[in-house]
């Protein structure tokens, strides 16, 4: 998360987070265009959920899953007449591109392009995040959640389940930048890692690097909601579809209230017996519980 051109000294505060709006910038995130026609099915029989499904003005968060249903990556999927646009994780544009090229069969009709440098990416979150988004012509109210619009310059996405509720952004570099400005001289601030973690934390979020990766499987990282039942098969279904029909998710993320700060990574022991590790830690402290 980088500090804003025009306000380098002052972050968003939790209660901004909380009760009011912060940005966050994500212009490292990254986008990716999946074109031809068979985009739809060649993500279909890789991912958790169903993309085939969506329609022009829908998106959905999904999973490309290992073997043995470990997260690998998790994006956006953003459905239009033409294509689909993929939002990937802050850092793992590249090799996400890689990985879908990798996938690609010779029958297979579907082309991956990165087209981040046309965009700049913002999450602007908190209550009165459409307010924000507003006071820069962005009328992000009218998008309904679960949904996507182009709104002139600007592709609002509106996610109130994945990462901090509020609206993935994609404009153009220049509006950013004056977005930026604007939201300085109102104060609104982007928002410093410790308050974005503390509030991910308080609302059990799960994140790239932390609960979402190859230790674990969605069901455990909280990503249950992105695993659709009424698709067919693909990377790590098996198991995953075992998992929910037996109720045999044995480790869940849950946060605990601490006395003393625990580092990432920490086991959490009770009478002697480990019962869960630490994937972040802040005001709050989550843990993946084993049984």
């Amino acid at each position: 998360m980088s500090e804003s051109t025009f306000a380098p000294n002052l972050a968003a505060t939790a209660a901004d987070l909380a009760e009011r709006a912060a940005w966050i910038d994500h212009t490292a995130a990254g986008v990716l265009r999946l074109s031809d026609v068979d985009r739809a099915d060649f993500l279909q029989r890789m991912t958790t959920n169903n993309i085939k499904a969506l329609k022009p003005g829908q998106h959905a968060v999904t999973v490309l899953t290992s073997p043995t249903a470990r997260v690998i990556y998790v994006f956006t999927v953003l459905a239009r007449p033409d294509d689909l646009l993929l939002l990937p994780a802050p850092g793992q544009t590249a090799a996400l591109a890689r990985h879908l090229r990798g996938q690609i069969f010779f029958m297979d009709k579907v082309k991956v392009e990165d087209q981040s440098s046309r965009w700049a990416r913002l999450r602007v979150v908190g209550p009165h995040a459409a307010q924000a988004l507003a006071q820069v012509g962005v009328d992000a109210a009218s998008v309904a959640a679960g949904a996507w619009a182009e709104v002139g310059e600007a592709v609002v996405v509106h996610q109130p389940e994945y990462d901090l509720p509020g609206y993935e952004v994609l404009t153009l570099p220049e509006r950013a930048v004056e977005w930026q400005a604007s939201w300085a001289a109102q104060q609104i601030y982007p928002a410093a890692a410790d308050v974005y973690t503390a509030r991910r934390i308080e609302l059990g979020r799960p994140l790239t690097q932390h609960e979402l990766t190859e230790e674990y499987n969605p069901l455990e990282a909280g990503l249950g909601w992105a695993c659709a039942e009424n698709k067919g098969c693909y990377t790590g279904q098996e198991i995953i579809a075992r998992q929910i029909t037996y109720d045999k998710v044995t480790k869940t993320l849950v946060g605990l209230r601490l006395t003393a700060p625990a580092a990432v990574g920490a086991e959490i022991t009770v009478e002697g017996r480990i019962v869960g590790v630490v994937t972040s830690a802040g005001r709050v402290l989550k843990v993946h519980v084993l049984d």
